[in-house]
């Protein structure tokens, strides 16, 4: 039984949740955010706190959330584990960008009324910025700036229920399969959403087992997070232009084009040659919030060719709670129905 009661804090960036959760009502130990998130996935109380935040009644299936942590020394100024309902993710840009406009409403940090501030943050995947812009005394723009990313492989065969299909694995923080929605006869719309969603289950499994999917470098960040699915809307006058889904974890949906995606879209566009020097992205989402993105430059991490990736993209805050749980409720931590 999760303790009582619960304080959070919301926002939606790009249309996509995002629960702050900035005092954790119970312990979460470990020397580095990494090493938390590994104890969090094992700790029946932490996951039963993750449980009763994202699920219904108090939240839903594509419920996304973080808990607040120490970073993992004075260099950062805070550390976070990222949830869904499915368990803790590696990386989450959408949080990061929610968290650099929570830092500064709050007054966390100091800003200038018209001018920008960092705020570093400790992530499973490693320290990322999230570089708050304000105008007038509110922010108007954030930043969020990666942990190197870069392309795993191309041309990955996998067999769905609709046939075979070729996919391009990335790594933005997490891994990702990506590929073009019309390659299965489909389309980023709404209307299209149910089958992208059951697709792109099938693809993730397929690889989450293979070599494709293990982490060169750390263990705890093997894995595919999710499947992209993108529109190809045209490359003109230094853009390139694409309309884009995540469906992460198992069957869960992004609303907001996905920072982390983003980034693993803009390594497989750069090693593609599409975003030569000058050139942003412009990564629409499903509900038809934007996030753009820019390589920042390249550098090499143990052989591979990384690309340092920015997405910028704005978070707004949707209300407060402080959640209850009636030790007496049967369906706590409660359920989802999808």
């Amino acid at each position: 039984m999760p303790p009582s009661p619960i304080a959070t804090v919301d926002y939606h960036t790009g249309g996509e949740p995002f629960r702050i959760v900035a005092d954790p009502p119970v312990p979460i130990p470990g020397a580095t955010v990494a090493e938390r998130r590994l104890r969090a996935v094992e700790d029946p109380d932490v996951q039963a706190l993750r449980a009763v935040l994202c699920s219904e009644p108090r939240g839903h299936a594509d419920m996304y959330g973080g808990f607040l942590v120490p970073p993992d020394d004075p260099g950062a100024h805070v550390g976070v584990l990222f949830w869904h309902k499915d368990g803790f993710s590696t990386a989450c840009g959408h949080g990061t960008i929610a968290l650099g406009v929570w830092a500064v409403d709050t007054g966390l940090f100091e800003a200038p009324d018209t001018g920008s501030v960092d705020v570093v943050i400790d992530v499973p995947s490693g320290r990322v910025t999230a570089r708050v812009h304000r105008e007038g005394g509110r922010a108007v723009a954030v930043d969020f700036v990666n942990v190197p990313s870069w392309v795993v492989a191309r041309e990955v065969p996998v067999t769905t229920s609709r046939g075979e299909v070729a996919v391009t694995v990335a790594y933005g923080g997490a891994i990702y399969a990506t590929l073009p929605a019309r390659a299965l006869g489909l389309s980023v719309t709404a209307s299209d959403l149910g089958d992208l969603i059951a697709l792109g289950r099938e693809i993730r499994w397929a690889l989450d087992d293979s070599e494709h999917a293990v982490h060169p470098d750390d263990p705890r960040l093997t894995g595919i997070y999710g499947t992209i699915w993108f529109d190809d809307l045209g490359d003109t006058g230094g853009q390139v232009h694409q309309r884009t889904v995540a469906v992460f974890a198992d069957g869960a949906v992004d609303r907001s084009p996905c920072g982390s995606g983003t980034c693993a879209r803009l390594a497989v566009l750069a090693d593609a040659g599409r975003l030569p020097a000058g050139t942003v992205l412009r990564h629409d989402s499903i509900v038809g919030s934007t996030f753009t993105g820019t390589v920042l430059g390249t550098v090499d991490v143990d052989g591979r060719r990384a690309v340092l990736p920015q997405v910028t993209g704005m978070a707004y805050r949707t209300g407060e709670h402080v959640f209850t749980v009636d030790p007496h409720d049967p369906l706590v931590p409660g359920f989802v129905l999808r």
